[in-house]
């Protein structure tokens, strides 16, 4: 009795060693496809987040079929914004290296901005354009084209507005606020300690110096002198010889066709089938993703800590 109660002991315990480890498989098993599983939904929501956020751009890739390259300007042109020059012209040389370009586009819809970034992309254009004389490009003024973003528009051969786009703005500008009578009503003092006479360049706590005054128009003037020479490089005899043109005003598109500014209304969609032939588009534009976003702005946090616990250079 005793050896049958043993043996029934020793079927129960290999019987539950055997459920024990089935168990114990079977949640490995499970535990396995979960991972797999998982894993496979993040690479798929990391690509997802890539394609939508610029990760992946079409840098180095080339279409197939021919078509009409876009690059678009946007916002305010600066160093640190995604119109700075070194975001348009890499753009730009993208487009114009792609075999199957037929024409560029360069929509701009920019209020102006850096006169040095604008020169910039100026040059980088009108290198492209000797470098690849076959290929025209053509500037598409959406809702406004003032200041530095006409200074970009000029290199094209030839401007595109619609009849109620913001054209204009051909002047140069430094503004800034004089504070010295509200100091003084608070009762507070200015103390402004310099090396350099002219240091505190058209400080806006200390009232205005004269000399300065002059300096900084005289400034402003030389830039203007540049600005109204590319004008007149970039827009030659099409140009009507009239003052206005070059006085900072801004006309609609269809007064800046009268004007020599612009040469006929037209959209994107419109230039890239009628003008250039090849209505398939392709945008180049470089995008600005969440990682260039962070790093961005993780710089500027730094420098602002830097800049507030150190001596300036301004």
């Amino acid at each position: 009795m005793n050896n049958l109660e043993s043996k029934n002991e020793n079927w129960e315990r290999k019987l539950l060693e055997k459920l024990v480890f089935s168990s114990i498989n079977e949640q490995k098993r499970t535990r396995r496809w979960g991972i797999f599983f998982k894993s496979l939904f993040f690479i798929y929501l990391f690509i997802l987040l890539s394609l939508g956020l610029g990760w992946i751009g079409n840098s180095g890739v080339r279409i197939a079929d021919k078509h009409t390259a876009l690059v678009n300007l946007h916002g305010e042109i600066s160093a640190d914004s995604i119109s700075s020059a070194n975001n348009v012209n890499s753009s730009l040389r993208e487009a114009f290296k792609d075999k199957n370009t037929q024409g560029v586009v360069l929509r701009i819809n920019s209020p102006g901005g850096s006169p040095v970034q604008a020169g910039y992309i100026n040059d980088e254009i009108r290198r492209l354009r000797t470098e690849y004389p076959k290929i025209p490009l053509y500037a598409v003024i959406t809702d406004i084209c003032a200041s530095g973003g006409y200074y970009v528009a000029v290199a094209a051969d030839k401007i595109f507005v619609d009849k109620a786009s913001l054209v204009g703005s051909i002047g140069v500008l430094m503004d800034g606020f004089g504070f010295t009578g509200t100091l003084e009503k608070l009762g507070i003092e200015r103390r402004l300690l310099t090396a350099g006479e002219n240091k505190g360049f058209l400080d806006p706590f200390s009232p205005a110096d004269p000399k300065q005054k002059d300096h900084a128009r005289e400034m402003l003037k030389e830039i203007h002198d540049q600005f109204i020479g590319i004008v007149q490089q970039g827009r030659g005899d099409r140009l009507k010889d009239t003052p206005e043109i070059f006085s900072g005003a801004i006309w609609t598109g269809e007064k800046s066709i009268e004007l020599g500014l612009a040469d006929a209304l037209g959209s994107t969609e419109y230039v890239a089938r009628e003008v250039i032939k090849s209505e398939y588009i392709v945008d180049y534009t470089a995008k600005e993703g969440i990682a260039e976003r962070f790093a961005k702005r993780f710089s500027e946090v730094s420098m602002n800590i830097l800049s507030n616990s150190a001596w300036k250079f301004r």
